[in-house]
């Protein structure tokens, strides 16, 4: 039956796609040879809750994931959530969406993910009732301009990773119009890039907590994890290390995967 389902989704979007675990017992579509979810996405989703987690005062909480691709970052979020949580996917891929929309009929979400085929740039993207009540809002911006390296030939890939539908200015004024009073925006970005800071400023918001990542003990940090709010004062956090200089995960980065239900 699975790989029945693999053939028609593969058919569906035109390229072999797989079905991977990606936390809990949920399971993710993903192209073989395109975009698919990574470290990045896990750390956005758990400094993200974090940040919701400390300055929450209970209930549930509403749940935005702007530019969501295949969904990673959003379903990672979500799945720490209460079962009540109700969540909002924006993407504009169309390949990404039909791949999204296939995970959440798989893993019996259609209840609690609401998806919308859209450009976060458009005004009209954000659905109104959404407006100033999102409580955590998420998102994973491309990095580079376009300017800055090769695209990649694959449109879903280079979509991802350069500034083809929005950079992350764009992304901090669509988390801006989200936001409610108490929320947090958390996203994720290249390291050393003054950029980030720069957006979060110029849509009114406030960078509330910085943390460098390593993916190897002694290297220079590639990217960085950014939580921003409408006020606060900031906190730059000690470097998140995923691997050790023997090349072994951190006791740090393996209780953040037990965390995130990486682990079994």
């Amino acid at each position: 039956m699975m790989n029945e389902s693999l053939e028609s989704i593969s058919a569906e979007v035109g390229e072999p796609c797989s079905l991977d675990r990606i936390c809990g017992d949920w399971s993710i579509y993903q192209l073989k040879k395109g975009h698919r979810f990574s470290t990045d996405d896990m750390l956005t989703a758990w400094i993200g809750v974090r940040e919701w987690k400390r300055i929450a005062s209970g209930g549930v909480p509403t749940l935005i994931d702007l530019g969501a691709g295949i969904g990673s970052v959003g379903l990672m979020a979500l799945w720490q959530m209460p079962e009540t949580t109700r969540t909002t996917f924006i993407e504009v891929q169309a390949v990404s969406h039909q791949l999204c929309r296939r995970t959440i009929q798989y893993n019996r979400l259609q209840e609690r993910v609401s998806l919308h085929l859209a450009d976060l740039r458009d005004p009209s993207s954000l659905p109104e009732d959404l407006h100033g009540s999102c409580d955590l809002v998420t998102g994973s911006p491309p990095y580079f301009p376009v300017w800055a390296g090769v695209v990649s030939p694959h449109p879903q890939r280079a979509g991802a990773r350069f500034e083809l539908k929005g950079d992350v200015f764009d992304y901090c004024r669509a988390a801006a119009k989200a936001l409610a009073p108490d929320g947090v925006f958390a996203f994720v970005h290249a390291a050393g890039d003054a950029r980030p800071e720069q957006a979060i400023t110029d849509a009114g918001l406030t960078l509330v907590r910085h943390q460098d990542v390593l993916f190897r003990e002694g290297r220079t940090p590639t990217i960085a994890l950014f939580v921003a709010a409408w006020k606060g004062e900031k906190q730059t956090d000690p470097p998140l290390v995923v691997r050790n200089a023997a090349g072994e995960w951190t006791d740090e980065y393996l209780v953040i995967r037990q965390e995130m239900g990486a682990l079994s």
